[in-house]
């Protein structure tokens, strides 16, 4: 599994919790399913997840949060590498110059 600037813990910011209350309803409950870090804290792992994010991304304190989804990692003994990139926004460059290293990320979880 791998990652371009996501919203890995919607439950806990406002982004998350506008679009889970528009399309599975009210009860956080049920919540949990769609989101990466309720799922790490249920026990789910997957192999080495790689996420890049762009730290000149507007959004990132406010809506993103990885550091939340990476303490959950680390504390529930999930695979992660977290790649922070000065400079970067959420656009297009910055899926562009990292997308390889992504594709081959799944290239060896494929051959594994």
């Amino acid at each position: 599994m791998s990652a371009f600037a996501p919203i890995s813990s919607p439950s806990q910011v406002p982004w998350g919790a506008k679009a889970f209350g528009g399309s599975l309803g009210e009860d956080r409950a049920t919540w949990a399913a769609c989101d990466a870090t309720a799922l790490v804290m249920e026990g789910r792992r997957q192999s080495a997840i790689l996420i890049d994010q762009g730290l000149a991304d507007k959004v990132l304190e406010r809506e993103l949060r990885p550091e939340i989804f990476e303490t959950t990692c680390r504390l529930h003994g999930q695979p992660l590498v977290l790649r922070r990139h000065a400079g970067h926004d959420h656009g297009y460059f910055f899926v562009s110059t990292f997308a390889d290293d992504h594709l081959r990320h799944h290239a060896r979880g494929l051959a594994a």
